[in-house]
């Protein structure tokens, strides 16, 4: 019995260890503000780890040690990693702010200005924490009145469109 348990601790515990790598990104259309809405979920962990290696920074995110410049950080990072073209033009959003939950951080941002007849085509590129970890996955779901479509995302296939 004895030598069972030194055999399945082990194992047992490195199944308990074993970490997955994924986001999910919700972009609806808000119709009362003629606005594309952006909710990104990340675990907060590894957002950390991207500012640190991309920036060298010790953002300690969703902490009270929280840096003052965190949020400059995470806009800059988001920038640099999660791009939306609407008609085939990139454009630019507004990082609205984030907040925690357990251990994930959501992410809030905003595209103004849209409106919904003029849409033929949205696009986003979503290469978060992809250079980071290798096993990343970001899963989009567009939800655009009746339109509804989910991509799951890898480094080799990282954008996600709607057409209208």
């Amino acid at each position: 019995m004895k030598v069972l348990h030194l055999f399945f601790i082990p194992l047992i515990i490195a199944f308990g260890v074993h970490k997955f790598y994924v986001s999910v990104t919700q972009i609806e259309y808000y119709a009362p503000e003629e606005a594309i809405q952006i909710t990104s979920r990340v675990f907060i962990d590894d957002l950390d780890r991207a500012l640190q290696e991309r920036y060298e920074v010790q953002a300690v995110l969703g902490t009270p040690q929280e840096i003052p410049e965190a949020d400059r950080f995470v806009d800059r990072y988001l920038k640099s990693k999660f791009v939306v073209r609407i008609n085939d033009r990139q454009v630019n959003y507004k990082f609205l702010g984030k907040k925690t939950d357990s251990d994930i951080m959501i992410l809030f941002l905003e595209i103004p200005g849209i409106s919904l007849e003029n849409l033929e085509t949205i696009e986003v590129q979503n290469e978060l924490l992809m250079d980071v970890f290798e096993e990343q996955k970001n899963i989009l779901h567009f939800k655009f009145g009746d339109k509804k479509k989910s991509f799951v995302l890898i480094r080799e296939s990282n954008k996600g469109m709607l057409n209208f």
